[in-house]
C-alpha cells in the first residue's frame, strides 16, 4: 500500500490543477533528468541553488520497464521544487547508461536547459563562482536593447555535476512573468522555462501546439555577440518560440538558424543515458494522448500506456527526440 502511495505521489505531487479551459495538456509539471549519482546531485541542487526536497523513492517492477523503456530497471527518485516549479533526477541504479558525450555543444539537438530566475544577476554570478560551477558561458550576458522581445534580459549558462546544462536569467522590469517581480530576500526563485534545440519550429508547434494543446506565449529572433557568448556557438542565430500550458513552466524552443551542423539526437539513446531529459506534461487522457500520438507517426519511448500507482502515463518523443511524458490527470 506504502508502494503505491508513493507511485501516485511521484505522478502528481506538486497540486496539479483542473484546466481552465478544454486542451488536452493542463500543466507543465516537471522537468527531470538522469544523473550518475542521485545523492551528489541532490546534495547540488539544494546547497548551491536552494532547491528544497519534496520526497525521494526507489523503484522497480514491471511497471517502470514499460514506461521508461528500459528491461531490469532498478532507479532512485528525487523531486525538488524551486518557488512554485519542480524538477526530478533520477539515478539508474540498473542498467547504468551511457555517459554525455564530452564534446557536446549548445546547438547539438539533444540540448535542453533550465532557466532558473534569480533577484540579482551579479550576485548570483558571484555565488556560482564561490561554489566552482562549470562555465558554459563566460560570464552574465545582457542581451542588447534592440531586441524588442529579449533585450534588457540577462543570462548565464553552467553546468550541473554531470555536465547538464542550467541558465540563470534575470528579467528587467517591463518582461517576464510579474511574479518574477515581488520585492523579496531570496536569491534563487523559481524556474522559468526549460529550453530545447529544435530542427523546425513548425515541426515542434505541430506537436507541442496542434497535439498537446500548448500556447505560443512568445517569439523573438536572437543574434550578436551577446548571443554568442551566452551559447558558446560562434555566429549563433536563433529563432525562439516559448509555448506554455495553463500552469507550470514554459518550454522554449531554439531553432539555430546558423550556425548548421547541430547533431541529431542519437536514435539509440534511452531514458538511463545521462543526456536524457524528460519534461511532464498533465493531460486530460493519456489514452487519447497516445492515440493521437500514433496517428501523427510519433516515436515512443513506452511500449504503451503505463499504469503506476492509481495514474496513467506514457513517454513519446517530440520531432526531434526530446522525451514528453504525459500523465493523466
Amino acid at each position: 500500500m506504502l508502494r503505491r502511495t508513493l507511485l501516485s505521489l511521484f505522478l502528481l505531487s506538486g497540486a496539479l490543477s483542473p484546466a481552465s479551459a478544454p486542451r488536452l495538456a493542463t500543466a507543465v509539471d516537471s522537468i527531470g533528468m538522469t544523473v550518475s549519482d542521485l545523492d551528489r546531485s541532490v546534495e547540488f541542487y539544494t546547497k548551491v541553488l536552494s532547491f528544497e526536497k519534496v520526497f525521494e523513492f526507489e523503484a522497480d517492477g514491471d511497471a517502470f520497464e514499460h514506461l521508461q523503456g528500459v528491461f531490469g530497471v532498478r532507479l532512485r527518485r528525487a523531486r525538488l521544487r524551486l518557488g512554485g516549479e519542480f524538477i526530478e533526477l533520477t539515478e539508474y541504479l540498473a542498467p547504468k547508461g551511457r555517459p554525455a558525450p564530452v564534446d557536446a555543444r549548445s546547438n547539438d539537438r539533444w540540448f535542453q536547459h533550465v532557466a532558473l530566475i534569480v533577484s540579482d544577476m551579479d550576485r548570483a554570478y558571484q555565488w556560482l563562482r564561490q561554489n566552482r560551477v562549470q562555465h558554459a558561458s563566460p560570464g552574465p550576458q545582457r542581451l542588447p536593447d534592440w531586441n524588442k522581445n529579449a533585450g534588457g534580459i540577462s543570462a548565464f549558462y553552467f553546468r550541473d555535476p554531470d555536465g547538464h546544462a542550467l541558465e540563470v536569467l534575470s528579467f528587467p522590469a517591463d518582461k517576464g512573468n510579474p511574479k518574477w517581480h515581488g520585492a523579496t530576500d531570496k536569491l534563487f526563485l523559481g524556474i522559468d522555462h526549460t529550453a530545447i534545440v529544435i530542427s523546425d519550429t513548425e515541426a515542434s508547434l505541430s506537436f507541442y501546439r496542434d497535439t498537446l494543446g500548448l500556447e505560443v506565449a512568445g517569439e523573438s529572433e536572437n543574434y550578436g555577440p551577446e548571443q554568442e557568448r551566452l551559447n558558446n556557438v560562434f555566429g549563433a542565430r536563433l529563432r525562439i518560440t516559448a509555448v506554455r500550458a495553463t500552469s507550470g513552466p514554459g518550454i522554449e524552443f531554439l531553432e539555430y538558424l546558423a550556425p548548421s551542423g547541430g547533431r541529431p539526437y542519437p536514435a539509440d539513446a534511452k531514458p538511463n543515458d545521462l543526456i536524457h531529459w524528460q519534461t511532464r506534461v498533465v493531460a486530460s487522457s493519456a489514452e487519447r494522448a497516445a492515440n493521437d500520438l500514433r496517428r501523427s507517426h510519433r516515436a515512443f519511448i513506452s511500449t504503451g500506456v503505463v499504469e503506476i500507482g492509481s495514474r496513467k502515463a506514457v513517454i513519446v518523443r517530440d520531432p526531434d527526440g526530446h522525451a514528453i511524458e504525459i500523465v493523466e490527470q
